[in-house]
């Protein structure tokens, strides 16, 4: 309980402070964990309208967010060992890869990027619309959730 409270109170300071994006679809956020991290910017002003650090969940799909070069993106997606989120991809060379932690829950997908060159590049994910059947005779579902967030690099 005390890491969900310190994970959220992180992330609500970090998207007071980035104050850039524009939110689309539901507002209701889970209470996930998240792995806290510091800037790695030199110090110095961000970007106008950029943050040194973006946590992004599944209720921002359709977002688009901006992170100052040298900072830092982290993706916290909750899932269910019968609705598993697929692994985060990158679309371009303005995000490299870093260490993102461990995955605490089955179904779970965790990314983290710092963001090397300016440009613009999307982070995509999905996982099935529903459960899965786990017995012969119950209706299965082929539907998907799409999750997609374009980052800026400034």
């Amino acid at each position: 309980m005390r890491r969900t409270t310190t994970s959220l109170a992180l992330a609500a300071a970090a998207l007071l402070l980035a104050g850039c994006g524009s939110h689309s679809g539901t507002d209701a956020r889970g209470a996930g964990k998240v792995s806290p991290s510091a800037s790695t910017r030199s110090p110095g002003p961000p970007a106008k309208g950029c943050a040194d650090v973006v946590m992004l969940k599944a209720a921002d799909s359709g977002r688009t967010v901006c992170v100052t070069k040298g900072g830092e993106v982290r993706v916290t997606l909750d899932g269910t060992k019968s609705r598993p989120w697929k692994p985060v991809m990158a679309s371009g060379s303005e995000l490299k890869g870093i260490n993102a932690g461990f995955v605490i829950m089955p179904g779970q997908a965790t990314a983290a990027y710092q963001a090397v060159a300016t440009g613009t590049e999307k982070l995509t994910s999905s996982r099935p619309l529903c459960a899965q059947p786990t017995a012969p005779g119950q209706v299965s579902c082929k539907g998907i959730q799409e999750w997609t967030v374009t980052v800026t690099v400034k």
